[in-house]
């Protein structure tokens, strides 16, 4: 076994690593559209609005996502004012508070000094994933839906391998229905998998009869389903028949009957797993940590994690509905199974184990640094790569942001211990976000930041212009420019009628560069993700209307 890890520093050093991307990502990125500038608006239009039952999003109820989230964010603008830090912190916080819960589960699947040291080591794990770091820091719901499935687990864990059954199942029904307000019965598909297959890694010892386990799991289960109807109900009832069968049926069973129509295939995530386990997949010593453990996978605390991101991972690819981020709240069962690993398994630690991470890191730094070189070479490259005109800039700074964060990291890997080379990697995955969001969002800003364009519809709006989107409309605006009126949704084909309806109003719309440079000139254009964003006023569709009849 290797050293004791319980002297070492490591839970404050997650926590720091933790504090520094947060703030990054805080200080370097606008919100994102659509998702993070959506979910922002729903709870920016139910504080407008005094209202706490149904979500909003451009004045219409707003029934694919339950309310936990966008109920904490106005909690807090209510505390402190209404501010873009707090609702960016929700998620966030929910991402810390998952890594403190590893190390509750950690310490009650293995008791002892050997869960001291695999509490210590795998929320750093966790946290320096790449895929994990970069939704550490996004309003999306996946870091809540860690957070009340490792609760879940807890629940599990206590109940069945410390005879706290109670406790346990109490702990287990409070994360279901919780997680039922944050995300919907998804939460069911990670809690349910172990406590349905308990008999696989239950402690003889502290497990009640499975006549009673069962009987209490689903008494649990009930317990869970009525905290989601608590809102559900009363929700459904206030939002009109169109929302209620929306929410009672669109979000429950009629979305897991068209999931099951195979629109992705069932192998659709595995060739992704490498790329969502990055960096630790290509460090040799998890392959080991995995593979080579000396009989260690007779271990009960490993069959758990085992069960959690095996059946998760069969559950998901079962149903058509896929999405990578789906996979999120499985990752504290792959940190906790290569933390384990990496402590029982007596893995060899050697010099250039970092050395294939830093590899990765360096071919980036070159592409990156030759980038700009190749689009002025091969102009039509960039056109057939949609990439934004930022992109044919020299970042100087950036590309030397990565040779010092190589260099680092090859100074680490120069001592084959596994501190030194755990150190290694996590400067590359760190070092490599860092570098991205204080190098590269910089430049980049104006094509995600929509808080120009939303200030623009906000003038109009206080001057009593009428303002409408060309478009599905997702409230991209709505934060951002504070706004108190919703955008009317209006087909590209009706332009002209709108206008002749409202002609002071404005006409929010985007375009390709291609088109919108056979139109005739907009009041305001802004890069927009590959496309221009414009606000047309009724004299250009006067000046050229053949234009908006396409």
């Amino acid at each position: 076994m290797q050293p004791s890890l319980g002297s070492r520093p490591l839970l404050p050093a997650t926590f720091a690593l933790w504090l520094l991307v947060v703030v990054a990502a805080l200080v370097a990125r606008p919100i994102m559209p659509i998702d993070e500038t959506r979910y922002i608006t729903v709870a920016w239009e139910m504080h407008l609005a005094d209202h706490w039952l149904v979500p909003l999003l451009n004045g219409e109820a707003y029934h694919h996502k339950p309310p936990l989230m966008f109920w904490l964010i106005r909690l807090g603008w209510m505390i402190f004012g209404v501010s873009e830090t707090w609702a960016r912190l929700v998620a966030p916080l929910f991402g810390l508070g998952a890594l403190g819960l590893s190390v509750v589960l950690a310490r009650l699947l293995w008791p002892g000094q050997l869960g001291r040291d695999v509490s210590a080591l795998a929320p750093l794990l966790l946290l320096t994933g790449a895929w994990w770091m970069l939704f550490a820091t996004l309003t999306m719901f996946d870091l809540m839906m860690a957070f009340f499935a490792l609760a879940g687990w807890i629940g599990l864990t206590l109940a069945l391998r410390h005879g706290r059954m109670k406790r346990g199942l109490l702990l287990t029904g409070l994360a279901i229905g919780i997680g039922i307000l944050a995300k919907g019965p998804v939460i069911l598909v990670y809690v349910l998998p172990p406590a349905v297959l308990a008999p696989l890694w239950a402690d003889a010892a502290n497990r009640p009869g499975w006549l009673v386990w069962y009987l209490g799991l689903l008494g649990s289960i009930v317990f869970g389903a009525f905290i989601g109807l608590a809102w559900a109900l009363p929700a459904a009832e206030a939002g009109g028949p169109e929302f209620k069968q929306a929410l009672l049926w669109g979000q429950t069973a009629g979305r897991m009957k068209d999931s099951f129509a195979h629109k992705r295939s069932f192998f659709w995530y595995f060739p992704m797993l490498p790329l969502l386990l990055l960096p630790w997949l290509f460090w040799r010593p998890s392959w080991r940590a995995l593979w080579l453990n000396d009989g260690a996978w007779r271990d009960s605390g490993l069959r758990f994690c085992l069960i959690v991101g095996g059946s998760g991972l069969l559950i998901f690819s079962a149903i058509s509905g896929k999405q990578p981020h789906y996979l999120l709240p499985l990752a504290p069962a792959f940190a906790l199974i290569v933390a384990h690993g990496l402590l029982v398994g007596r893995t060899e630690m050697r010099r250039w184990d970092a050395w294939p991470s830093i590899a990765v890191l360096l071919v980036l730094t070159i592409a990156l640094a030759a980038l700009p070189w190749l689009l002025h070479k091969q102009p039509q490259l960039g056109d057939k790569l949609d990439l934004p005109d930022w992109a044919l800039e020299q970042h100087f700074e950036v590309v030397s942001a990565l040779v010092v964060v190589a260099v680092i990291a090859i100074w680490l890997s120069l001592k084959a211990t596994l501190l030194r080379q755990i150190a290694a990697v996590v400067s590359v995955g760190v070092g490599l976000f860092l570098t991205v969001h204080l190098g590269v969002f910089p430049p980049a800003r104006l094509s995600y930041d929509g808080t120009p364009a939303a200030l623009e519809i906000k003038r109009a709006q206080d001057a009593g212009r009428p303002v409408a989107f060309a478009g599905d409309y997702h409230g991209e605006y709505q934060f951002l420019g504070r706004l108190t009126k919703p955008l009317p949704e209006v087909a590209y084909r009706d332009i002209p009628a709108w206008f002749i309806a409202n002609p002071t109003g404005l006409m929010v719309a985007r375009y390709t560069e291609e088109r919108l440079a056979t139109g005739p000139k907009p009041v305001y254009t802004q890069p927009k993700r590959g496309r221009v964003m414009v606000i047309w006023d009724a004299k250009a569709v006067a000046e050229q209307p053949e234009f908006f009849r396409h």
